[in-house]
């Protein structure tokens, strides 16, 4: 079982759409970092690359889910498109 420094909500996580990446500070100096990736294959834990602690994160892994499905549709229709032209 782990135990989780604290339980942070993903509207806290500061998101970089280069890196794809959610990061929130960590007491150590770092930071916490979870990837959009791993949100969406349903992980809820974010760690620091610098320390042992890690925090549980709070989101709807639905919403992950329904925001890749749309993604996977817009590009699928974009390259359709594309094609048509």
């Amino acid at each position: 079982m782990s135990v989780y420094h604290d339980e942070i909500e993903i509207e806290d996580f500061e998101y970089d759409e280069e890196e794809e990446m959610y990061y929130y500070p960590c007491p150590c100096g770092d930071r916490f970092q979870i990837s959009r990736e791993e949100l969406i294959a349903g992980e809820e834990i974010a760690t620091c690359p610098s320390c042992s602690l890690i925090v549980k994160v709070i989101y709807d892994p639905d919403a992950f889910a329904a925001e890749q499905d749309e993604t996977e549709v817009n590009c699928s229709a974009a390259g359709e498109q594309l094609e048509k032209n």
